[in-house]
């Protein structure tokens, strides 16, 4: 009888095809089956809250769409609600309306894209050619809104930067609509594709208990079965408004079972995109009057009302990829935040994979990864090795600071 083969090492990353940011996994196989995984992450970054506390609120503002490409609404759209919080402004009714509009346009462009990304992780790039040709359609609308179709700069304190046009209703209702049409087709596409549903179903396993017990979020743990959901959880700007038509989707509503796998991810991320169709249809049919902002001067802002703030607060927003939380802390007389954390979503899935990957085959191993949506860039923390004895520490800023000083210099 032939002996069983030991079980071995597999190192993917720091650059690897799955994924455009590094990070580092390190996999035990056992043949092809994955009996274990170490994920090493911290190659990536880029100190921006440390950034945003050498600047005043409103040029963090700016900053903070810069936190994540994809999200970059979600970041801004929460950063000002946080401020907001910390120095009591209030922004207008209108300008609530006009935020969710455009945060759930922004769902609906990341949710194609990973769509389309993970048709490219199963060798499907057929679908992702038509998923993206069809979110050209969406980042029109972004872009005639906003100005842009990426890094929108339209969510400032009190409310929003531009307001909507009657020809932009107009336009912006027609691809909407386009988008109801599509519907059947796209989820056609992929929920009954026999090879889909081989490569996904059952695969990247996460249970209703894991999904708790390590605090994932967003359309993770939606797939399991929970219904976590800050837009209804804790509503927020018009979401309050929409509780009764709306809610959060997860696979059971609609005929699939919750497993928290692929698939079952496949299914909240295509059933979530023309749901924020219809809740950006709602918005335009109950679009009410008024200003756009409750601060129009926003110099006058920053001088009078940021700068002899003093608080703290924390705020919350559902972006595409889950739950995103800013703190900030305000001093009064300081023009800079005096503190800035956020926690983002992909922070808070990284640790489901390591339940996922484990089962799995090596094949399984890219669209696991991609399952999740995640973005390293925005996620990273820096985690600093001891050279003597191999252990992680603790580095305080000075020291930090000092080894920044080093490098411009050449280390010398």
């Amino acid at each position: 009888m032939m002996a069983k083969a030991p079980p071995y090492p597999l190192m993917i990353g720091p650059i690897h095809p799955a994924l455009k940011e590094p990070t580092m996994f390190k996999f035990t196989l056992e043949g092809e089956r994955v009996i274990d995984v170490d994920l090493q992450p911290g190659f990536n970054h880029r100190g921006i809250e440390y950034l945003g506390m050498k600047r005043n609120p409103l040029q963090v503002l700016h900053l903070a769409e810069r936190v994540c490409g994809i999200c970059s609404g979600a970041h801004q759209f929460v950063f000002a609600r946080v401020v907001e919080h910390a120095a009591d402004i209030v922004s207008t009714e209108r300008a609530d309306y006009l935020r969710v509009l455009v945060a759930e346009l922004e769902r609906i462009h990341s949710h194609l894209l990973w769509a389309g990304v993970a048709g490219h992780e199963l060798g499907f790039d057929s679908i992702l050619y038509y998923t993206w040709k069809v979110r050209e359609d969406v980042q029109d609308i972004l872009e005639l809104i906003c100005g842009n179709r990426v890094n929108y700069s339209y969510y400032i304190f009190g409310g929003v930067r531009r307001d909507v046009t009657p020809e932009a209703v107009e336009k912006a209702r027609k691809i909407l609509q386009g988008y109801r049409k599509l519907e059947d087709t796209v989820l056609n596409v992929f929920l009954t594709d026999p090879t889909i549903a081989h490569r996904t179903r059952d695969v990247g396993t996460l249970t209703y208990d894991n999904a708790i017990k390590l605090c994932a979020c967003g359309p993770l743990t939606r797939s399991a079965g929970v219904k976590k959901d800050v837009r209804f959880s804790q509503p927020h700007a018009a979401y309050g408004d929409m509780m009764g038509d709306f809610k959060a989707v997860i696979p059971s509503d609609y005929g699939y079972p919750n497993k928290g796998d692929v698939f079952s991810q496949i299914v909240v991320r295509l059933f979530e995109v023309f749901e924020s169709v219809r809740m950006c249809d709602w918005i335009l049919d109950n679009l009410p009057g008024g200003p756009i902002t409750s601060e129009p001067n926003l110099s006058a802002l920053l001088m009078a009302k940021l700068r002899m703030a003093e608080g703290e607060a924390v705020a919350r927003v559902e972006a595409p990829r889950g739950e995103d939380i800013h703190y900030v802390r305000l001093k009064k007389g300081k023009m800079e935040l005096d503190s800035w954390k956020v926690r983002v979503p992909t922070y808070g899935n990284i640790m489901s994979w390591l339940t996922m990957f484990k089962g799995a085959q090596i094949a399984d191993i890219p669209i696991i990864i991609a399952s999740i949506d995640p973005c390293i860039g925005c996620m990273d923390r820096v985690t600093i090795i001891d050279s003597e004895t191999g252990r992680e520490r603790d580095v305080h800023v000075d020291e930090i600071k000092s080894m920044a000083r080093r490098a411009e210099r050449g280390w010398k």
